[in-house]
This record gives C-alpha cells, structure tokens and sequence, in this order.
C-alpha cells in the first residue's frame, strides 16, 4: 500500500515568496541605479561651464599661436609665388574651441528642459517668465555669434595653408584676420555664462510651478472634503 506524501504548504510558500523576491528585485536595483545616474541642476551647470571654459581655453591659445603672416618664396617662372607658413597648432585648436562651443550649447539647452528628478514642467510654463526667455534668446544669440567669429578665421587659415600658390608676384602670404579667434573664445564663455543663468532662472520656475501644483491640489482636496 502507497501512502502519499504529505504536502508541505510552508516549504511551497517560501519558495513562492523567493521567487517573488527575485522577480522584483532586478527592477528595484534599476531604479535605483536610474535614481543614482539622474542628473542634477549643480551637475549640468558644471558640465556646461567646464565646456564654456575649455572652449574659451583653446580659442585664446589657438589665436595667441596663429603666425602673422606667411613668407612669400617667387617660383621660378618669375610670376607666381609660394606662400610659406609656419607650422602651427591654429586650425586643430580653433576646431577644438569649436566642438566644445557646440558641446556647451546642447548641454546648456537641455539642461533647461531636462525633467530633474522625473518632474517634467511645460516648455510654455517656462517661456511665459520674461526673464527667463530673454536670457534663453540671448545665450542662443551669443553662441551663434562665437560660432560665427571662430569658424571664419578657421576656413581663412586653411584655405590660406592649402592654396599658397598665386600668381602675383606681389602677394604677401597674409593669416587670417587678427582678433577674431579671441573674440570667439570670449563669447563662447558669455555663452555658457547666459546659459548658467537661463538654468538659474528655469530651476525658479520649476520651484514655482510645482509651488503653484500642489495648492491646486490641496485645495480641490479641501473642496472635496467640504461637499462630503
């Protein structure tokens, strides 16, 4: 005679409990490594002012180290002359000054609209504060401009190194215009500068906003509560 065997219910519990834990848990650690890596207002304003600065660092070094002007060599068909120039870092740091400029702008616009802490806010709740859509418009405005000085005497100087060749015997090997790399390094720090701002002011609106949520929904609670 087969006598069967006593089920353990307690045993099927603890089991049943485990495999609980371990379905839930893998979500739990990714919510707190998404919680972990969420940025913060201080870090975006970090990030964009190391890029402001390192783009303002290569334009003034890129335009401190541009040569004056080329040494004019006539060929010897006694028409044409070689431009000789010496060589220097110019274009590579200009480029540089260029990609971090560009870098400053993405990050200091995002870091505007970015939901910190998974609270996202309207982008026209934004835009309706004055000051903030001024400061946004004139960080934009700057970092075109910058764009705009550091990229002319960039194409110049190269066009300059790659065609010095011309057939006037009186050509007198010219650089890019003088000032014009430092004056995009200096906008290129306003720029991150106007950014830093803009985030200052949207992080008050933000505050406000969220200010202005939760009145709204502890007075329709007490509303509620009085009809009842």
């Amino acid at each position: 005679m087969c006598v069967p065997f006593p089920h353990n219910k307690t045993s099927e519990r603890e089991e049943s409990k485990h495999r609980h834990i371990h379905f839930v848990s893998p979500s739990l650690s990714l919510y707190t490594f998404q919680d972990t890596m969420a940025a913060t207002v201080k870090q975006m304003s970090l990030i964009v002012s190391a890029f402001g600065v390192a783009s303002f660092f290569f334009g003034v070094i890129a335009e401190n180290k541009k040569p004056a002007a080329g040494t004019p060599v006539r060929g010897n068909d006694g028409v044409s002359v070689t431009c000789n120039y010496p060589s220097d870092p110019t274009v590579a740091l200009g480029c540089l000054s260029v990609i971090f400029l560009i870098a400053s702008t993405v990050v200091g616009y995002l870091s505007l609209f970015y939901p910190y802490k998974g609270k996202v806010v309207p982008q026209g709740v934004l835009l309706k504060h004055t000051s903030f859509t001024a400061f946004f418009n004139i960080a934009l405005f700057t970092a075109g401009l910058a764009a705009m000085f550091l990229l002319w005497p960039i194409i110049t100087e190269q066009i300059h190194l790659t065609s010095n060749v011309h057939l006037d015997v009186n050509y007198e090997c010219p650089t890019a215009k003088t000032g014009l790399l430092g004056g995009g390094a200096f906008l290129s720090l306003d720029s991150s500068l106007f950014w830093l701002v803009a985030l200052m002011l949207a992080d008050n609106a933000r505050e406000d906003y969220f200010e202005e949520q939760e009145e709204g929904n502890k007075g329709e609670s007490n509303s509620d509560v009085g009809v009842m």
